[in-house]
């Protein structure tokens, strides 16, 4: 680009939204033209944090009035397909918070309308970005094969975080929305291709539709042998015991996220930014002795640094900088977003179903 700035609007100013526009706020590379947010509160905490950027609570108006050369897509899930389809067309890039969308079908067209503006899409896969969850991909391909692999992400939420999440609930369930993230580190792990997904769910409150599920477990299959479990609840009634698990095993032994929540505060496990902590890693040897005794002693890993929740934004938005400067080639990134995508809905098909689905 022959600009010495990329101007930018970010729609959506929760949570995201405001990690992300601080990003921008702080990189050189771009210049924010617009904050976009149906919620006046949002805006004007945000301008008052970071200065008087133009504000507006329509996105078709902030297109046409600002003509910007990315966007930034940080809205409730529902609308991601739609707000990247019209800022694509509107020659803009963009940057997608997960998940890309809500179907196959409209992931594709996200995926169709980048190729045809010749624009870039990042869709934030937050823990690509993460020193410690690279670390940790890393060490669990030494294990041997196959793989077993255990996550999951339950959030004791109360409150605001609460109605946040009933609304999130209103277009995927947990398994479905951070389920992208933990299903894409089983297939940097492994590899290898999914085969099937079979699933559980339950209703757990009477403050969500009949059809919803705050509850929820997914079981992959590999085509070399690996299996990988992820765990997903939300709500004020969710056990806040074992919350955290981010654990490999495999022939050789076994990787941790070395973590105690046992003795946190009530209410922890609806941080976000605790999720996605590593401090340490156990890394455990399976070698034996002659009497199958154990011959190493677990190790410690310290993890490279531990960044917070907007310093990992500021890392993806840096990456989103560099694909549009350096016209990086996208493919890979989108076609593994659709992939894991696909697997997560598979899930919530076979919690409706009750059945296994074989990914073709």
């Amino acid at each position: 680009m022959t600009k010495e700035k990329i101007n930018i609007i970010v729609i959506g100013c929760g949570n995201m939204g405001t990690s992300h526009a601080r990003a921008y706020h702080k990189l050189d590379g771009f210049n924010i033209v617009g904050l976009v947010d149906r919620n006046r509160d949002n805006l004007d905490r945000l301008t008052k944090e970071m200065g008087n950027y133009p504000t507006f609570v329509d996105f078709d108006e902030a297109l046409a009035e600002t003509k910007p050369d990315a966007v930034c897509v940080a809205t409730y899930p529902g609308t991601h397909a739609e707000f990247a389809i019209k800022a694509l067309e509107s020659g803009a890039h963009v940057f997608v918070e997960k998940p890309i969308a809500e179907t196959i079908e409209d992931a594709n067209a996200v995926v169709e309308a980048a190729q045809k503006a010749n624009k870039k899409v990042v869709v934030g896969y937050i823990l690509r970005h993460h020193p410690g969850w690279k670390q940790f991909i890393d060490v669990a391909t030494t294990l041997g094969k196959p793989l077993v692999m255990r996550m999951n992400l339950n959030q004791q939420s109360t409150g605001k975080e609460w109605k946040v999440h009933r609304s999130i609930m209103e277009a995927m369930s947990p398994i479905v929305d951070c389920g992208v993230h933990y299903v894409d580190v089983m297939c940097q792990m492994t590899k290898a291709n999914p085969v099937s997904v079979s699933a559980i769910g339950a209703r757990l409150s009477d403050e969500i539709d009949p059809d919803q599920y705050n509850y929820g477990q997914l079981q992959v299959r590999f085509d070399d042998g690996s299996v990988g479990w992820y765990e997903s609840g939300w709500g004020p009634m969710i056990s806040e015991q074992a919350y955290f698990v981010k654990d490999v095993m495999g022939p050789k032994g076994s990787v941790s996220i070395h973590k105690n929540t046992f003795d946190l505060p009530r209410g922890s496990s609806a941080d976000i930014g605790g999720h996605t902590a590593v401090k340490r890693l156990n890394l455990h040897h399976s070698e034996t002795d002659e009497n199958g005794k154990l011959i190493h002693d677990d190790q410690i890993l310290e993890a490279p640094s531990e960044p917070g929740h907007d310093e990992l934004c500021y890392f993806e938005q840096e990456y989103f900088l560099k694909s549009i400067l350096e016209d990086i080639d996208l493919s890979d990134h989108l076609r593994e977003v659709v992939h894991t995508l696909k697997i997560v809905l598979a899930s919530d098909e076979s919690v409706k179903t009750g059945k296994t689905v074989e990914l073709k």
